[in-house]
């Protein structure tokens, strides 16, 4: 894609130092777009965006030299609506003419070239599903406001995230065909290359890239090569049953993931024999164990993550270990006596792991947590009313994904036509016979009511009086287990604990439960109980987070026994806390860890100044939490 005239060239892909499997990736997805495209994951500042904008300009003239159109890059903005997206019907022709017309979106503009989605994980997650049905089936199907169109789509889909600011759900994350985890070099021969070349494009664009003009050119041509020769590559019965056998031995789910690997070594090795030219000549281009592994090394280390609290990666040795038991059921059946593990497991990376691990628990220093207890399914915590926040699967709200309940004339509240609506309206304006012809003051927009994404903050009692190994341990299993709940939900969350004499924001807002989990696997514990201190943290994250976001409402899970200790008249600074929180309007849940015999219910005491439903820990799972939390949003919709 060749950029206006008005604006520099684009900084070469040649001339990105360093991540070559970032480079490789993104061209074999050139070579074959079937793959189902390449998930870019990392920091901030380690060219993502530069090497993909980089590939679409090679893969246009990677299409110039076969004399086809196409390679352009298209952006897919965060805040793209599903009719910018896949398209709709175009209202301007309707209202003009009276005739159903559709207007392509951006998928048709993204055919045979690359789009892209910066930041897609913080795409909705019904917008990301749709990009990677089209990226999977090279086709777009759209049956809406009356109109049935198909179009083609195939494109290179592209997108990059931060998994700082929230992770994909391994649902979608499973849905990309390669995934690619990137960061900054620590070499400082590399940092400074780095540097020395983007001060040399930054002072002259046009001459740097003419410097690397030739080296995408030889790009350009060898993915050119590469998508001719895919036809004729052979994938050997062999070498299917070892992509078989290497995906078995990873446990991934379904087959999506032998049928990418599969395409991805197909690609590997026609992108292997354009490089080197072996076997072209006679037309000889077979997929061998070399292709496979790449491919794996690219398809499979987030189809491993079941969980949003799993670690990412592929290990290497588990790789290395698996792709030989792939070749023993290529070249045989195994030895049917092996040797047995001596007693106590041997060897074995794992058990060594796991021991290490039992050790390190075991000499855990103390004023820490103690580790989490296991996780468990909660019932749902939502926020009071109804909001306009983002859509996610917690609290009521109207926003653009919800069902329509009814129309509306005010242009500037409800999300789309409300097609029904406006012809009705039509309708009753006519005069004399002939054609309904809608105008603009027909226009009747749709009012929709689904779910939203909350602002979870979880305000975690620290202090000696929680510090009993068990309690701890139970109190974290159970805030891990509620932040899973938030995951699925799609809030955003953050961690405050308090103990001694203040509070600690443990993890500021963020949609990354997997960060979330890491804080909270081990965080300092012991001292006196500044409740105080937690609640007002907890209602300047509310205000704060107001500030840069007013429609996403915040739900407060204080987890503690109730307990108000250290400085002049803690108690009373407690319920002075509270009621500052209340008055911020924020939604709160207190979820009691008293475990004393002989109760104080102080906890129960703070949910009432709160306004808030109170359950006890050992209770989460209970069937009364669900009626416990509807009773607060009865008394609050009331």
């Amino acid at each position: 894609m060749t950029s206006p005239e008005s604006s520099p060239p684009i900084y070469p892909f040649s001339a990105v130092i360093g991540h070559d499997r970032l480079r490789l990736a993104l061209v074999l997805c050139a070579v074959r777009p079937d793959i189902g495209g390449v998930l870019i994951r990392g920091e901030k500042g380690t060219a993502k965006s530069t090497a993909v904008r980089g590939l679409a300009h090679v893969l246009s003239a990677a299409f110039a030299a076969s004399g086809e159109h196409g390679g352009q890059l298209v952006e897919l903005p965060i805040g793209a609506t599903e009719d910018r997206v896949v398209g709709s019907l175009d209202l301007q022709k309707v209202l003009r003419d009276g005739e159903h017309a559709f207007s392509p979106g951006l998928l048709a503009r993204a055919h045979r070239g690359v789009l892209y989605v910066d930041e897609v994980n913080l795409l909705h997650d019904h917008l990301v599903d749709v990009l990677l049905d089209a990226a999977a089936m090279g086709r777009v199907h759209i049956e809406r406001d009356g109109v049935s169109h198909s179009h083609d789509a195939r494109f290179v889909l592209i997108g990059t995230m931060n998994p700082e600011e929230g992770e994909l759900r391994p649902q979608l994350l499973d849905r990309f065909g390669l995934t690619v985890d990137v960061a900054a070099s620590r070499d400082v021969d590399v940092r400074v290359e780095v540097i020395r070349s983007r001060l040399a494009y930054e002072a002259d664009p046009a001459a740097f890239a003419e410097r690397y003009a030739a080296a995408d050119a030889d790009l350009a041509a060898q993915i050119a090569k590469a998508r001719a020769l895919i036809a004729d590559v052979v994938l050997p019965d062999n070498e299917l049953r070892r992509i078989a056998a290497l995906c078995a031995a990873f446990d991934v789910d379904g087959m999506r993931a032998d049928l990418v690997v599969a395409r991805t070594a197909v690609a590997h090795a026609a992108w292997r024999v354009s490089a080197t030219g072996a076997g072209e000549a006679t037309g000889d281009v077979t997929v061998g164990e070399e292709d496979i592994r790449v491919a794996a090394e690219l398809a499979l280390p987030h189809r491993r993550r079941r969980d949003p609290f799993d670690d990412p990666g592929l290990d290497p040795d588990r790789l290395d270990e698996a792709m030989e038991q792939a070749g023993e059921s290529v070249d045989g059946p195994p030895d049917p006596d092996p040797e047995p593990d001596p007693p106590g497991g041997g060897s074995n990376p794992d058990d060594v792991a796991e021991g290490q691990e039992r050790q390190q628990k075991s000499s855990s220093p103390s004023g820490q947590s103690a580790p989490p207890a296991h996780t468990f399914k909660t019932r749902a915590l939502v926020v009071p009313g109804v909001g306009e926040g983002a859509p996610g699967r917690r609290s009521r709200a109207r926003n653009r994904t919800g069902t329509v309940i009814a129309a509306t004339e005010d242009a500037g509240a409800g999300h789309g036509l409300h097609m029904f609506a406006t012809l009705l309206n039509a309708a009753g304006r006519r005069r004399g016979p002939g054609a309904v012809r809608p105008g603009p003051d027909d226009v009747r927009r749709a009012v929709r009511e689904g779910r939203e994404g909350n602002l979870v903050i979880f305000v975690v009692d620290a202090s000696g009086s929680m510090a009993a190994r068990d309690r701890m341990s139970a109190v974290s299993g159970a805030t891990l287990s509620l932040l899973r709940d938030a995951y699925q939900r799609r809030d955003k969350v953050a961690v405050i604990t308090f103990r001694r004499q203040d509070a600690r924001v443990l993890l500021p807002p963020t949609t990354s439960v997997y960060i979330a989990s890491r804080r909270l696997a081990r965080f300092d514990t012991g001292g006196k109980t500044p409740l105080a201190q937690g609640l007002l943290a907890a209602r300047d994250m509310v205000v704060r987070e107001r500030a840069r976001d007013r429609a996403r409402r915040s739900l407060v899970v204080v987890l503690t026994d109730g307990r108000a200790t250290g400085g002049p008249d803690p108690l009373g600074r407690a319920r002075a806390a509270a009621a500052r929180l209340v008055a911020e309007g924020a939604a709160a849940v207190v979820v009691d860890c008293e475990t004393s015999y002989i109760r104080l219910d102080l906890a129960q005491d703070l949910a009432r100044r709160l306004g808030a439903p109170s359950v006890r820990l050992d209770e989460l799972r209970a069937e009364n939490l669900t009626a416990l939390v509807k009773a607060q949003a009865d008394r609050g919709a009331a």
